[in-house]
């Protein structure tokens, strides 16, 4: 393996923090014996086809910095590979590095982890979802969460995550279930009226949020979590249990566990690692062993 690594850098993730974090991040891989270049891109096309060039080039691992957001952009790169996928978490979700067992916030710790990793091939493989070609790593999202992040992503103020608490009340106010059809393994045809469905690869989003949690990334398997057809009080009254993963236990909360899963329904948009998919119909499939982590 090259001993030099590529940082794959996004300068404004977490208000800035990903350029911040760059530089603590490259001076314990410098340390510790490697040469760092650093790819920023111009937008999130250039950055990936720089991206892509350097694994191709023979890099020795691609390492993102940022949040999910950035993890998912460099996943795209390297998944599929052979080359070594390291992540400096240093976004406002970090949804990637908490189902990995990553540092958050520290930048130097994550460097001096991936060093060590690389130099004692401490690599592990690890399952990504994929849809149509786009490859994702922790929750694929669709209905009442897809719906607030379109609501939050046409919102220009107020700024920052709370833009999307904002968007939740305004969803709220206008919540209606949805009509899924769900193909789980190319097996029977489900036709239900939900509130979410939601796809797991890893085990949360939106910052922790933990809508799979059984979920495994080492598994084969998608976790499945479907919110039914529940009044505005009801999903008011689940909502605050997805950060404990205890909304599972809620009668109105269904878990399957697929390596395929088709959704279908009308005027939803799907999410993957926080990043539009676009509307479903989608099949996403769960591939095993796709990436090489440096892992604690």
């Amino acid at each position: 393996m090259t001993s030099e690594i590529t940082l794959f850098v996004n300068p404004t993730a977490g208000r800035g923090r990903g350029a911040r974090a760059a530089q603590p991040a490259a001076s314990a891989l410098r340390a510790a014996g490697f040469s760092v270049r650093t790819v920023l891109g111009e937008d999130a096309a250039d950055g990936l086809a720089r991206a892509r060039e350097a694994v191709t080039g023979g890099t020795g691992a691609l390492v993102a910095v940022g949040g999910d957001g950035m993890a998912n952009l460099a996943l795209q790169a390297v998944a599929g590979t052979r080359t070594p996928f390291g992540l400096v978490a240093a976004g406002t979700g970090n949804d990637f590095a908490r189902a990995l067992g990553l540092p958050v916030g520290d930048p130097a710790a994550s460097g001096r982890l991936i060093a060590e990793a690389l130099k004692n091939d401490r690599l592990t493989d690890v399952d990504l979802g994929r849809v149509n070609g786009t490859w994702f790593g922790t929750v694929l999202a669709s209905g009442f969460d897809s719906r607030v992040n379109d609501r939050g992503n046409r919102m220009r103020l107020p700024v920052g995550r709370f833009k999307y608490d904002v968007a939740m009340l305004a969803e709220l106010a206008a919540f209606r279930p949805f009509s899924y059809r769900i193909t789980l393994d190319d097996g029977g045809t489900r036709e239900i009226e939900a509130t979410l469905v939601a796809v797991g690869n890893g085990s949360s989003y939106g910052g922790g949020m933990r809508i799979c949690p059984g979920a495994d990334l080492g598994d084969g398997l998608f976790d499945i979590t479907v919110v039914g057809d529940c009044t505005r009080t009801t999903l008011l009254k689940i909502f605050p249990r997805v950060y404990r993963g205890t909304h599972v236990d809620h009668p109105l909360v269904s878990v399957y566990r697929a390596a395929r899963v088709e959704l279908l329904a009308d005027g939803i948009t799907g999410y993957a690692d926080g990043e539009p998919l676009g509307p479903l119909p989608l099949t996403a499939e769960c591939v095993p062993a796709a990436v090489r982590v440096a892992l604690p």
